[in-house]
């Protein structure tokens, strides 16, 4: 009889589908080191040298400046350590990187697995079957639909049917505050197992789970971790603009994995793999409850920077925010940076005491966007991490100096007025000292969209 040694239970949920360093491992070395020997667990050195170069296995960076040779305390040598992952933990060529490679984790999905009780529209309902079909046949699928269509909706049913076939799904997104949106709708659609929800800071980050919401950063931690991987915001930055967020992605799920990406504004390049074929793709151009995308008004508000130099709110951009405080209407302001922000603050509050600040170095940024969601503050100033995951009842927005290069994709931020049934309309207003080419873009594929809408008949008239 041919008996297996024992292994820790504790040890293979902690380390499956994952790629630790030893201080993320809550277990001792000689535990480590008996299921090393017993085939249990693998262990590879983080960082790799070959033909002169350095290759970090955990981010993938290949990039030698950022690379540093120090001398290292723990082997006694000239050791070379990754800065591109460092905010991760420090990984070098004396670091392993650990995975488990013994028996799987066993795990009972419940027959009703989603509660959910919601209806798709005819445009969802497309858009869902086609995601389906793509989970069920390992490929690569893009949804393109518009702020607003209700992608997450979207993809409840094919979660449901590879939960049901016993696979496990991660929904990654570039930022924490969509992750903070996402995870409790998806725990509410499905309470009958535990989500994992990952980002920076989080509890359950060591966690196992058939169904994971992680920032794309926490994937560096897995490795062939997942059958289906959904990245959600895929044109978001970071991920758009990092090659190693991208490796994470791409590591973090098995070689026969589905992927389904999400977004109401693909790249250039996704568009051309689309339109080429080389892409499976389903549009959804309008929003679930039938009424068109708010188009953007373009208002020249004349020199906003030197005004606000001068102490001065531009009186269109006062007139507006004046407007929305005697109306009642939830309001966010977008500014192309936080200095700008914070020298103009004492002059919005100057029309409301009441108004604050929200950015990405911003600690109790959750609680004023929840404040401003239940009425407690009448508006905010932001900056682009609000411009994606954010769904507040009867919002409008405006952008100061919508001419900036940081707004190149101002159609997300129209994209977050008239999001619900009770409330479909609102405006959106660029205020500009001149029009810019990614302005024109963002009414020309709004107005491209709305259009598109009519002709399916997704609208109603």
């Amino acid at each position: 009889m041919n008996i297996s040694p024992p292994y820790s239970p504790e040890l293979q949920y902690h380390l499956t589908g994952k790629h630790l360093l030893s201080f993320e491992i809550p277990f001792s070395q000689e535990i480590l080191t008996e299921h090393l020997k017993n085939g249990y667990v693998s262990e590879t050195c983080g960082v790799q040298s070959g033909n002169g170069s350095y290759h970090c296995v955990r981010c993938g960076n290949k990039d030698q400046t950022l690379f540093y040779t120090f001398p290292c305390k723990i082997c006694n040598q000239d050791c070379t350590y990754c800065r591109s992952c460092i905010m991760m933990g420090r990984v070098s060529e004396c670091a392993k990187l650990y995975r488990w490679t013994g028996p799987g984790i066993q795990y009972t999905i419940p027959d009703n697995v989603m509660r959910w009780t919601g209806t798709l529209s005819a445009g969802q309902q497309n858009a869902s079957d086609c995601v389906v079909e793509a989970v069920n046949g390992k490929d690569e699928f893009l949804v393109w639909a518009v702020c607003g269509a209700g992608k997450t909706e979207v993809l409840y049913l094919a979660i449901e049917a590879a939960l049901l076939a016993g696979k496990r799904i991660c929904l990654a997104t570039p930022r924490t505050d969509v992750v903070l949106e996402l995870s409790p709708r998806l725990k509410k659609a499905f309470p009958a197992i535990e989500v994992a929800t990952l980002h920076a800071g989080s509890e359950d980050r060591h966690g196992f789970s058939p169904l994971t919401v992680s920032t794309t950063h926490q994937l560096f931690r897995f490795n062939e971790a997942f059958d289906v991987i959904i990245v959600d915001e895929v044109d978001a930055f970071p991920y758009s603009m990092d090659d190693s967020l991208q490796y994470a992605v791409n590591k973090s799920k098995k070689v026969s994995a589905a992927t389904v990406y999400l977004t109401a504004t693909p790249s250039k390049r996704m568009q051309r793999l689309y339109r080429s074929g080389k892409l499976k793709a389903f549009i959804i151009p309008a929003r679930y409850h039938r009424q068109p995308i708010p188009v953007p008004e373009m208002k020249w508000s004349g020199n906003w920077q030197k005004l606000f130099l001068q102490q001065k709110i531009p009186s269109k951009i006062n007139a507006w925010v004046s407007e929305r405080l005697n109306q009642n209407i939830p309001f966010l302001l977008f500014f192309p940076s936080i200095r700008v922000m914070e020298q103009v603050l004492p002059l919005f509050q100057r029309l409301s005491p009441e108004l604050s600040i929200v950015h990405s170095r911003h600690p109790d940024r959750k609680e004023k966007i929840m404040a401003l969601r239940n009425g407690l503050v009448p508006g905010l100033l932001t900056t682009t991490i609000l411009e994606r995951g954010v769904t507040i009842e009867r919002l409008e927005v405006a952008v100061i100096g919508a001419e900036h290069e940081v707004f190149s994709d101002s159609a997300q931020i129209a994209g977050r007025v008239g999001r619900s049934f009770a409330n479909p309309s609102g405006t959106v207003t660029f205020f500009h000292y001149g029009k810019s080419e990614a302005m024109a873009e963002a009414v020309h594929h709004i107005q491209m969209m709305n259009k598109n809408a009519m002709k399916r008949g997704l609208l109603d008239e």
